[in-house]
């Protein structure tokens, strides 16, 4: 079997693996705007800091997302590890 060929497929099922992280973000940012929603039906007068804390919330929560899409594009387009065989 070709080293550069089953180093590729790895590759590429490790980038599988990585966007599986994607899934979590989400959730998580639909259950966070839910909270929110809810919170603000119940409080009003809260709405700004709610909405700023969702907000904060929320980014923090993406950026878990966007980081296993850059291991995901290192591994397919950018691999280090096909040179090595």
């Amino acid at each position: 079997m070709d080293a550069k060929a089953f180093v590729a497929g790895l590759s590429a099922l490790g980038a599988g693996m990585a966007m599986i992280a994607g899934l979590g973000p989400g959730i998580g940012e639909g259950y966070c705007a839910g909270q929110a929603c809810s919170a603000i039906g119940r409080q009003p007068e809260a709405q700004s800091d709610i909405t700023r804390t969702m907000i904060l919330g929320i980014a923090m929560a993406e950026s878990t997302g966007i980081y296993a899409l850059v291991i995901a594009l290192i591994l397919l387009f950018a691999n280090p590890f096909v040179n090595l065989f």
